[in-house]
């Protein structure tokens, strides 16, 4: 028989577990409901003299659905403060991780139910952590509950951490794409941050490098919406997607290949091939929702770009004409609408109907574009080499001036 060591009935983990069994056998009677809330307490003292941490968490945790729907969101916070707190008492790194997951787990299971107080519990129990793997793991469900319980604006401030929390975390792959595609979900329900979850979801694919076949079908779905995000995204007119593994599998997918066929056109291709892809398959852009008038606006500025970065600095109004399929009066609207969106650097030369660009975006950012960075850098550098010379030879020929000049006086 265990001996119990006598604890004050003021100890605060001892006080939450009377109380919450109190309040799970209030409906019994005195007669039966004293005698199971008495065993509760002392199999709570049993684990605080004993040091079983974990087991006092789960055994705090029995009643957590049932105080949420009967106590005050006061009470609750304190309830589970003192909940949260035992993690600390604990030596044990894999004790702490293990008491981090069932609490988490525990306070986002209902996330519909006081959502915004569930949150504040679950970076309550971040900031007590002192084990950086366990604190991924309750930011993880904080991630998650605020999708579910849509309260993705109370999380939003803390997104702007994450280059930290990364380093801090030192997560594996397979740590990294949970978290990539949390975030991504995050960020798709947050207002204005599309940008940011076609991001996160390319982080997220770009996990995928070499696997066997049944391990790279996993991206599938996110590889497809990633694809379809960036075709809606109407400020995105780069991406890497063709050169990633997870995306590559759709090519030859007998569900999706016509999805990769389109990415292919946006992303290597003009105008024109778009509008013969849509001729033949309107009913995949009402299923996945893509607009076709929207789909030809950034087509014809991807095909823009297109022009401009295969021209030799000049691109005729008419090419400009011919390859948007507009009319002569509107060439200089769809250059100002590239510029606006920061696609090209140019000006008009509207005497000699050419447009002049010194500088264009790439729709991708592949093996062919580091070489030609590489190219003008080596350049550059020859450049500020030779201007360096000229400098140092100046300063010579300067030099030995005013020396001359000086034995003259002399």
């Amino acid at each position: 028989m265990a001996t119990v060591v006598q604890t004050s009935e003021e100890d605060p983990q001892l006080s939450v577990v009377r109380f919450t069994s109190e309040l799970a056998w209030a409906d019994a009677g005195p007669e039966a409901a004293e005698p199971q809330v008495e065993r509760l307490c002392v199999e709570a003292q049993e684990c605080m003299v004993a040091g079983r941490w974990l087991d006092l968490v789960s055994l705090m945790l029995t009643s957590a659905d049932l105080i949420f729907s009967k106590v005050s969101e006061k009470d609750l916070e304190c309830i589970f403060t003192v909940i949260c707190n035992v993690v600390t008492k604990s030596e044990n790194a894999d004790e702490m991780l293990e008491m981090a997951k069932l609490i988490s787990a525990k306070v986002a299971q209902q996330p519909n139910d006081k959502p915004t107080l569930r949150l504040k519990i679950l970076f309550n129990l971040y900031n007590l952590l002192t084990i950086p793997y366990g604190r991924f793991r309750v930011y993880l469900q904080a991630l998650n509950l605020a999708v579910n319980g849509k309260v993705v604006d109370h999380i939003a401030p803390s997104l702007k951490k994450i280059d930290s929390f990364l380093k801090e975390w030192n997560l594996d792959v397979n740590d990294q794409r949970e978290f990539f595609l949390a975030m991504s979900n995050v960020a798709k329900e947050n207002k204005g941050s599309a940008k940011d979850s076609f991001k996160f979801l390319t982080k997220y694919l770009a996990t995928f490098s070499g696997e066997e076949a049944h391990a790279m079908s996993e991206a599938k779905e996110e590889a497809v919406r990633a694809v379809v995000e960036f075709l809606k995204a109407p400020n995105v007119f780069q991406c890497d997607l063709l050169d990633m593994p997870a995306v590559g599998q759709l090519e030859n997918d007998s569900q999706y290949s016509l999805v990769y066929q389109l990415l292919k056109i946006f992303l290597t291709q003009r105008l024109d091939a778009y509008l013969e892809f849509q001729a033949a398959n309107s009913s995949l852009l009402k299923d996945f929702g893509l607009v076709p008038e929207d789909c030809v606006t950034k087509m014809r500025l991807m095909s823009l770009v297109d022009l401009s970065s295969n021209a030799s600095g000049q691109i005729p109004y008419a090419v400009i004409r011919d390859t948007l399929q507009i009319n002569d009066d509107e060439v200089e609207y769809w250059v100002v609408k590239a510029i606006s969106a920061k696609l090209l650097d140019s000006k008009m030369d509207q005497m000699n109907e050419v447009v002049i660009v010194s500088r264009c975006s790439e729709r991708v950012f592949g093996h062919r574009q580091w070489e030609l960075l590489r190219s003008k850098l080596a350049t550059w550098r020859e450049n500020v080499a030779s201007v360096i010379n000229t400098i140092q030879a100046n300063k010579i020929t300067e030099d030995v001036t005013q020396a001359t000049q000086g034995l003259m006086i002399r």
